[in-house]
């Protein structure tokens, strides 16, 4: 006869096991999610994940980077007509609107992709830290079938780090090289990717310090564009809070928009996009409207 003991046992253990492949992370998958439209680089995985809703400002919003918002829409264009295009680093002030840039010109490109014969594009963030594991992460990308925008935000290198060596090899000089259906567009707020003193170092103690400054600084020669954001005066300010208010029906009239608007940025020492929205996001809160 059976024990029925053994039988409550076993349904126990069952139900632990149960539980515990519920809990357990999701194993990833070796296929790039054809729904998905964004993706997140995991280089300790080797795999992808797709991101349900990019945290992105519309490209209408975004004031005072007129002409660096048409030259990487333009770029971005001709690269998903299968057309030459440049990789590009968008570098200069902080808050200025420049990762918001890429994730906004990616969403326009496919927006209206279908009138401009224009191919799909995904858009893959890398992490800073993960810039070793790129050539693994362009095998990856090479036969996927639409077009890739590779995204790394915030790139910089200090003095003990020579993983820019790889990324020069990846973007122009490595034997493969990147792939064709693939982009690299990189934020910084440095336009060489390295501190001024790390290259002033260099400059000084090198036995030839022209060719020690070269090695350095010829990371940035290999994007073809250099966009570069600087601080924004008080009206290119008050355009981008005007813009925000009137996008999401803020019941304000302009002369406390702007009142307000000046005393928020001179708490934060500062003005740009980054601080209007920050500011946004407050004055809607105490408005009782939420930001959809």
């Amino acid at each position: 006869m059976n024990d029925p003991q053994d039988g409550t046992l076993v349904a126990v253990l069952t139900r632990i096991a149960e539980a515990l492949d519920r809990l357990a992370p999701r194993a990833p998958s070796a296929a790039v999610d054809p729904a998905a439209e964004a993706f997140v680089w995991h280089a300790d995985g080797d795999w992808l994940e797709p991101v349900e809703k990019v945290n992105r400002v519309e490209i209408e919003l975004l004031q005072g980077i007129a002409r660096q918002r048409q030259i990487l829409l333009d770029n971005t264009l001709r690269f998903a007509r299968n057309l030459p295009a440049n990789n590009a680093l968008l570098w200069g002030s902080r808050g200025m609107g420049k990762s918001s840039l890429v994730k906004a010109v990616h969403a326009e490109v496919n927006k209206i992709r279908e009138e401009n014969s224009a191919t799909a594009l995904i858009l893959v963030e890398i992490h800073r830290e993960d810039i070793p594991s790129l050539p693994r992460l362009l095998t990856r990308l090479r036969s996927e079938p639409r077009r890739a925008i590779l995204f790394c935000d915030d790139l910089s290198f200090d003095q003990q780090d020579a993983s820019y060596k790889s990324l020069k090899a990846v973007l122009e000089g490595g034997i493969e090289g990147r792939p064709d259906n693939v982009i690299f567009y990189a934020t910084s707020n440095r336009r060489h990717l390295m501190p001024r003193d790390m290259i002033e170092n260099e400059r000084s103690t090198a036995i030839n310090p022209s060719e020690a400054v070269e090695e350095k600084v010829s990371l940035s020669d290999r994007f073809g564009l250099w966009l570069g954001f600087h601080n924004c005066d008080q009206d290119t300010y008050f355009a981008m809070i005007e813009g925000y208010a009137k996008r999401y029906g803020l019941e304000i009239t302009t002369e406390d928009l702007h009142s307000q608007a000046v005393e928020w940025s001179m708490t934060r020492g500062s003005r740009s996009g980054r601080v209007a929205w920050q500011f946004v996001q407050d004055l809607a809160g105490r408005l009782g409207k939420k930001l959809d």
